[in-house]
């Protein structure tokens, strides 16, 4: 969506290089709104693909500095980075609900989130050690080591504006690259926010750069010989053209796409517990989770029994602007509204059963002037869902759970292991034989065992298998360390030489 500026008192956004603000001036613009209210608070500059070949070349200009920083001294920086997200994290998380709609303790959350991947990138001196072996052959020694790629992108998608950028870039900078970081045009500001934290850190200029835009500044990152890595999180369509255009051009590409996460529920499982975790991992952020929980799979004669505790449930939670202490927000656009009631007509009109329709809600919001209002769709519960119906095959991203019923469990593994997505799954049972062979057989990324949403701590690696990643590193972890790193590997003979000096002063790292 382009925008034309027609309220001079609404605030113009920029792009972030050089270390600096920078004006926009492909004289395109898109609108951003709040949510929760329908009002359009800000205009955000669209940049062209020659804006876009003057932000990458400002970071290529800082790598060379920035790769030959000492490792202290780059550790030094993102410790205090740091210790100023620590002091500020609620600044950021209020700029989230702002733009995303999110609640400010869902907000909250994934900033700490993101910060986890901060704080495993200030190990970079142990992460990104080498290895050496001596005498390999007679007087010739051989070491490994690991290097910074140079200029690497980063695409993320409107759902997690702090976290998702935060699973890369702190792993990226630490290894000594430049990063050009593109945010989803409906939720900027925190990425302009943690620019400016950068620079208030001590990061020298270029190193991060924040470039606005749409597919023109995708594809001038996805085609600039100067950038050498792109990673990307958002729909399955996007994720398989990032990493086509992206590989075609020379460059590493991780690509994460879109995601069908089921939760089995078996016969013996707590059935409070799983209809807590259900209501929690389907409605949380809206459903606007990558790893939220779509599909419900009640396995045997628990079903009726499981859905009447979820409907229970779903009908407490008051959904509304997310600074009023609500329990869940508004989508992210109007065109998300709309998309998401469509799917909710399409599964009655397909014979699911509409148990709690989230199409009739109340909100606790208030519009503003000269608007519908803000985009909200309330949690939805629906049952008798098949596995042809559209409200299971598509991602909705939105507050839809479907419940689907299955005899055995045999029939839940099928049913997951034949959908093209492999993202999050979770299975409730109280049986640990039962959980063992889940894990052994389903075929998913990242499972969960009595854990609607199993997003790994930032020492482990997120991704998943099938159509929800295109590419073979997962993010952050030690995938996220290879990925940002390439190794090299030198054979040395020397010379018998005797060195000498003597200097008794205590050695220091520079």
């Amino acid at each position: 969506m382009t925008s034309t500026i027609d309220a001079p008192d609404t605030r113009v956004l920029h792009h972030w290089v050089g270390g600096k603000p920078l004006e926009g001036v492909s004289g395109r613009f898109s609108d951003v709104t709040d949510p929760a209210t329908g009002a359009v608070t800000g205009y955000l500059p669209l940049a062209s693909q020659e804006e876009t070949a003057v932000a990458v070349a400002a970071a290529a200009a800082a790598f060379p500095g920035w790769r030959d920083t000492s490792l202290t001294r780059r550790t030094q920086i993102l410790f205090r980075f740091r210790e100023l997200l620590n002091q500020r994290a609620p600044e950021l998380a209020a700029l989230i609900t702002a733009e995303h709609g999110k609640v400010l303790t869902d907000a909250a959350g994934e900033v700490a989130r993101g910060q986890e991947v901060v704080e495993f990138a200030c190990g970079a001196p142990h992460l990104l050690t080498g290895s050496a072996t001596e005498n390999a052959s007679t007087g010739v020694d051989v070491h490994s080591i690991r290097q910074p790629l140079g200029v690497v992108a980063i695409i993320s998608p409107f759902n997690f504006p702090a976290m998702v950028p935060m699973w890369f870039f702190p792993i990226a900078i630490a290894a000594g690259n430049t990063v050009v970081l593109k945010p989803s045009e409906k939720v900027p500001s925190a990425a302009l926010w943690i620019a400016e934290l950068w620079a208030e850190a001590g990061l020298p200029d270029g190193v991060f750069t924040v470039l606005n835009g749409d597919k023109a500044a995708v594809d001038g990152l996805l085609t600039s010989p100067d950038v050498k890595a792109v990673s990307f999180v958002g729909s399955t369509p996007v994720a398989r053209y990032i990493y086509g255009t992206g590989t075609a051009h020379g460059k590493r590409v991780q690509a994460l796409g879109g995601a069908k996460n089921h939760m089995v529920v078996l016969p013996d499982a707590d059935l409070d517990l799983a209809a807590d975790q259900a209501v929690n991992a389907g409605y949380g952020s809206a459903g606007e989770r990558c790893m939220a929980i779509s599909a419900l799979v009640a396995v045997g004669d628990i079903a009726n029994d499981l859905v009447d505790r979820i409907a229970q449930r779903t009908r407490a939670l008051r959904t509304g602007d997310g600074r009023r202490g609500t329990d869940m927000g508004p989508l992210v656009t109007r065109a998300a509204q709309h998309r998401v009631t469509g799917y909710i007509d399409a599964g009655e009109a397909d014979g699911a059963t509409v148990v709690v329709d989230g199409r009739t809600s109340r909100f606790d919001a208030d519009p503003a002037d000269g608007t519908d209002g803000g985009f909200f769709v309330g949690p939805t519960l629906l049952d008798h869902v098949t596995t042809d119906m559209t409200v299971y095959t598509d991602e909705i991203f939105g507050p839809v759970l479907s419940v689907l019923r299955v005899d055995t469990y045999p029939d839940a593994v099928e049913l997951i292991n034949t959908n093209p997505y492999g993202n999050g799954t979770a299975l409730f049972t109280r049986s640990g034989a039962a959980a063992r062979r889940f894990q052994n057989e389903i075929e998913v990324g990242m499972i969960g065992i009595n854990v609607p949403v199993p997003v790994p701590m930032a020492y482990y690696s997120f991704g998943g298998w099938k159509n929800s990643l295109f590419g073979d590193t997962h993010a952050h972890g030690t995938h996220g360390v290879h990925f940002y790193t390439r190794t090299k590997v030198v054979t040395t003979r020397w010379p018998d030489t005797t060195a000498s000096g003597v200097d008794l002063g205590f050695p220091t790292n520079r």
